[in-house]
């Protein structure tokens, strides 16, 4: 990770070792949400604000991927409860979540907000009041004056940001916000160490990506050479252009669209299948059979660059797909299974539900 960037008249320093002893995930929301005010132009900022503005940038980690912020962690038990309380979704944009909490007169609401200022916005200002142990009060007293350039001023209304920090946020937001979420992934990973692709999980892409050359390139010619495929889940025959590209384990868990999870699905089932996990049980030898019916038609006609390269997807499973032929079906089921099992397990253990029959 890069080192924040220099400044010789403030204590980059002290910034920096702000997230080096962190038991929740308080600090690095509080920083983004005070990155952003700043990038708004507001200097002097209502806490509740911030504090909703940590709730909106938790929401899509904690209600689309399911990561887990830590038993102890009350940020993401607030996200599952203000979820219901203001009649949000998962889907909600970030500035109307923020502005929903700001807004709201749910005294609940209130109040789980109000208890992250008993654990952040002083704390946060640990590394320039060391001989304060942490003493709340006298925090608030000292960050008054900015004492020791300290980032901010804090009482028990608004934080206003020192002027001799507003420049070096300004020009270094992007910067300060990736120092941010990389220690942030680092932390967040300790707490799920089987769960794949952590940074990615931080920030809701705008946009998730098309699965057009997997559908084209891929299974549309596995159905031209073999006639229509069975959709797994509905039976139904699937045809060239009447059919869906469906992640076998949730996207929303293995956050990729390698091509060994891939599979044709019926449209109307795949839209309602959403986030489910596949039942082993029921699901996985259709599945596995499709993808071996897939990786043998393939093989035997990838005549253009764009269907070899796909085939890359599966060099995680199968090392060398020369050897696929020579391959008995058993022993390339037992590579899928090795693989797509535990992560099955490891999903439903993180809050992911499964299909129900």
């Amino acid at each position: 990770m890069t080192p924040l960037p220099s400044n010789p008249s403030l204590p980059i320093n002290l910034l920096a070792s702000c997230f080096n002893s962190t038991s929740a995930t308080y600090k690095f929301y509080w920083f983004i949400s005070l990155i952003e005010a700043v990038e708004h132009g507001h200097y002097q900022i209502n806490k509740q604000d911030l504090f909703a503005g940590m709730i909106a940038n938790a929401w899509y980690t904690v209600n689309y991927f399911n990561v887990s912020f830590g038993k102890q962690d009350q940020l993401q038990r607030a996200i599952e409860q203000l979820i219901v309380l203001e009649n949000l979704n998962i889907d909600t944009k970030k500035p109307a979540i923020v502005e929903k909490l700001k807004s709201s007169s749910n005294t609940a609401t209130h109040r789980l907000l109000r208890y992250f200022d008993g654990e952040v916005p002083y704390r946060f200002l640990s590394p320039w009041f060391p001989n304060a142990k942490g003493d709340r009060k006298q925090i608030y007293q000292l960050s008054q004056s900015f004492l020791n350039d300290t980032l901010y001023a804090v009482n028990e209304l608004e934080v206003s940001i020192n002027p001799k920090w507003i420049p070096y946020f300004s020009q270094n937001s992007g910067i300060l916000k990736s120092f941010c979420y990389w220690h942030l992934s680092l932390y967040l990973q300790k707490h799920n160490p089987n769960v794949p692709d952590i940074p990615n999980k931080l920030i809701k892409p705008p946009l998730r990506n098309s699965l057009t050359k997997q559908r084209k390139d891929f299974w549309d010619i596995v159905i031209q050479h073999n006639g229509p495929v069975n959709c797994i889940y509905t039976n139904r025959k699937l045809a060239i252009g009447d059919y869906a590209v469906e992640h076998f384990v949730p996207y929303a868990f293995v956050s990729h669209d390698l091509l060994w999870n891939l599979i044709p699905a019926d449209k109307s089932f795949n839209s309602s299948k959403c986030d489910k996990l596949p039942s082993m049980s029921r699901h996985f030898d259709p599945y596995c059979d499709l993808q071996l019916l897939g990786l043998k038609t393939v093989i035997n006609n990838a005549h253009n660059k764009n269907t070899k390269k796909l085939l890359q997807d599966y060099l995680t499973l199968i090392p060398d797909l020369t050897d696929f032929a020579s391959l008995e079906p058993q022993a390339l089921k037992a590579k899928f299974r090795d693989n797509v099992s535990p992560l099955i397990t490891i999903a439903a253990n993180n809050g992911f539900e499964f299909l129900i029959s």
